[in-house]
């Protein structure tokens, strides 16, 4: 599913741009069914984050956020089994990976802006990586929504951006930043530097993520804990071995 220079680009860099592959009615339907989670959830949305010892932010100031989407409707399946994101993480994790968390994310106006971060307690040892993400664009990413930006290579180096920089709020010189239209797929390591940008518009930039680990490791949402006979009826045995239910 992913060529051979494909696979290089993205262990050189720490990211792959996958194309569009999500259809415009695709997100459409999912940004329809996205507001309806946030109408009906509420002051509640995103509860499940709160719920997991394993994530360091439950609560962002500035940025809608929405968990579990792996129960909250067929429409969000392809997140987690979509062939061409599958052979990024696996190019990144082998064959061991699960997913680890399926959350929504919309930068508010004005909002949204993160140091550079990575999505592991320390850097990587000897090349060998435990998370990997795939961010979704349901809207548009452009210089100006508060689109992700990241430091390629930076998955390679034995210092995280705290050690490395005075201040990771700042720009860094080698930062590119994702810019491409809705229904593009980034997959990027999760142990290079990234982070979200100030949304500068008066609309909200939306994205979802789908996280995944090793199998050995502790799941950011812990999927038997989640998972319903609805969901468990309709993934089939692939889907179940990725959610490790």
């Amino acid at each position: 599913m992913l060529t051979k220079e494909e696979i290089e680009l993205l262990d050189t860099n720490g990211y792959l741009n996958l194309g569009q592959l999500l259809t415009s009615e695709q997100v459409e339907q999912i940004n329809d069914r996205l507001a309806e989670l946030m109408d009906s959830e509420g002051e509640n949305a995103g509860a499940e984050l709160a719920e997991s010892k394993y994530i360091r932010h439950p609560k962002e100031e500035g940025a809608d956020r929405l968990a579990d989407l792996v129960n909250k409707g067929p429409v969000f399946d392809v997140f987690y089994t979509h062939p061409r994101v599958l052979a990024g993480i696996e190019a990144v994790l082998g064959q061991e990976y699960k997913l680890s968390s399926l959350n929504y994310r919309a930068a508010k106006p004005g909002k949204g802006h993160q140091k550079l971060h990575v999505d592991w307690k320390n850097t990587a040892v000897n090349g060998t990586y435990k998370v990997c993400n795939s961010i979704w664009l349901l809207d548009d990413f452009t210089e100006h929504n508060g689109s992700t930006r990241i430091v390629p290579k930076t998955h390679k180096i034995s210092l995280l951006p705290d050690e490395a920089m005075t201040d990771p709020n700042e720009k860094h010189p080698d930062e590119i930043r994702i810019i491409a239209p809705a229904g593009s797929v980034f997959i990027f390591n999760s142990h290079v530097w990234h982070g979200g940008t100030t949304n500068q518009t008066d609309h909200d930039r939306r994205s979802i993520h789908s996280y995944f680990c090793t199998r050995e490791q502790p799941q950011q949402i812990d999927q038997k804990k989640y998972i319903t006979q609805e969901t468990l009826q309709r993934i089939g045995e692939k889907g179940k071995r990725i959610l490790d239910v």
